[in-house]
């Protein structure tokens, strides 16, 4: 958390409130967030004077296009953005502040401290090794149905839930979408990714085009302390049919939702819904 949802709603909520603006200077109070260049007062001067051109994402990563660089942001597990006057207080856990020439103030915030940043030049950001290793984008018109049955037949083996959480198989989706797109397809998170049988492998594609699709339209899930650049909560988890709804009754057929532990993490489904051996 945040997901690919989460990440897209952030992406445009700052093109609507910092594309065009230009930094004045740069304030860092935790120097290991930024990882290149490894020397900070140098990534403060880089971007002095530039201006934000445009702000994209790729997976789960932030790309903000600043002069001749692009800014490659991740913000793991609670990193989040927001837009200040530049005389309202600073919140606790605000690590990093980009002044702009008009007064306002972008400020990253990041009580778990995992958020990373990465200033290249532009063109190099996609050899990033996070970023040159991520599968396809799963809401590009690219990601097709023989697209996923391809990445399937490369994998020998692998639990299916597993695949999905591999940023290199497919990009951006993590734990509570996983969840829900296998609900939807009704998959076993413990079934053989590559033995799916192509009903499967058309009901997960179009299970995750949906799930994410409707997410980003409602502004992503605040299960812990996401918030878009604005300081709003999403509304997705109001749309959630098995994530954390362990115990209670399947919206389907009124079997109680399961939870179990699959690749190390917290997994949710039905057992009449998402048979092992369907």
């Amino acid at each position: 958390m945040p997901e690919l949802p989460e990440v897209e709603t952030v992406r445009r909520g700052l093109q609507s409130l910092v594309l065009g603006k230009t930094i004045d200077h740069v304030t860092v109070s935790l120097p290991r967030i930024i990882r290149m260049p490894d020397d900070v007062q140098q990534f403060a001067l880089m971007i002095q004077g530039h201006t934000i051109d445009a702000v994209e994402r790729r997976g789960k990563y932030l790309l903000l296009d600043i002069g001749p660089y692009t800014l490659v942001s991740h913000l793991r597990m609670e990193g989040r953005y927001g837009v200040y006057r530049s005389e309202e207080p600073i919140e606790k856990h605000t690590h990093v502040i980009f002044h702009f020439t008009d007064g306002m103030e972008l400020r990253y915030k990041d009580v778990r401290q995992f958020g990373t940043m990465d200033l290249l030049p532009r063109g190099e950001y996609a050899l990033l090794p996070g970023l040159a290793a991520l599968g396809p984008e799963p809401l590009d018109a690219t990601f097709t149905v023989d697209v996923l049955r391809q990445a399937l037949h490369k994998r020998r083996s692998g639990k299916i839930k597993v695949l999905l959480l591999d940023q290199t198989f497919v990009a951006g989706l993590g734990n509570i979408y996983v969840d829900e797109v296998l609900f939807r397809s009704g998959i076993h998170p413990e079934a053989n990714g590559p033995s799916l049988q192509e009903e499967q492998i058309v009901r997960l594609h179009d299970a995750i085009v949906a799930v994410l699709t409707q997410s980003v339209e409602l502004g992503g899930s605040s299960v812990k302390s996401y918030v878009n650049g604005y300081g709003q909560e999403g509304g997705m988890q109001h749309q959630h049919k098995v994530y954390g709804l362990e115990e209670t009754p399947c919206p389907n057929c009124g079997t109680e939702i399961a939870k179990s532990r699959v690749g190390g993490r917290g997994t949710h489904f039905c057992p009449s819904c998402q048979p092992l051996n369907n």
